[in-house]
């Protein structure tokens, strides 16, 4: 029986909640939501979409890492936006991340706090 590994986040300080970064099981990596945060303070990072979006995606890259994994191993991503009018410039900066096959993806309008994006991901690690 494999056990569940916690994955960190290398840089985070700031107390953002109590949940983990990323918790690797069988070769299957899920990623906690991800917002445009300042890890050493907690503060939001950007005022627009796309700086918000880059940031949060490169957050996720960095648990990608620590997993030994990358965006190419990226199953599914579950999406929030503060505004669904932001699609477009969420959309432009997000798939600049896959390098091959997108992945399967469900993004939605959210209530979110003081943030303009959230974003979790499944990814498969490979041995």
């Amino acid at each position: 029986m494999n056990t569940k590994q916690e994955i960190r986040h290398p840089e985070k300080q700031a107390h953002t909640g109590s949940y983990s970064a990323g918790v690797l099981l069988d070769g299957w990596l899920f990623i906690s939501g991800q917002g445009p945060l300042d890890m050493q303070t907690g503060e939001v990072i950007g005022s627009d979409i796309e700086t918000q979006t880059r940031v949060t995606m490169e957050h996720i890259g960095k648990i990608l890492t620590a997993a030994g994994a990358t965006f190419d191993d990226v199953v599914k991503c579950s999406c929030h936006l503060a505004d669904i009018g932001d699609f477009d410039g969420f959309d432009c900066v997000y798939a600049g991340f896959f390098p091959g096959v997108m992945p399967a993806r469900t993004t939605v309008q959210s209530g979110l706090s003081g943030i303009l994006v959230e974003i979790d991901a499944i990814a498969r690690v490979r041995s």
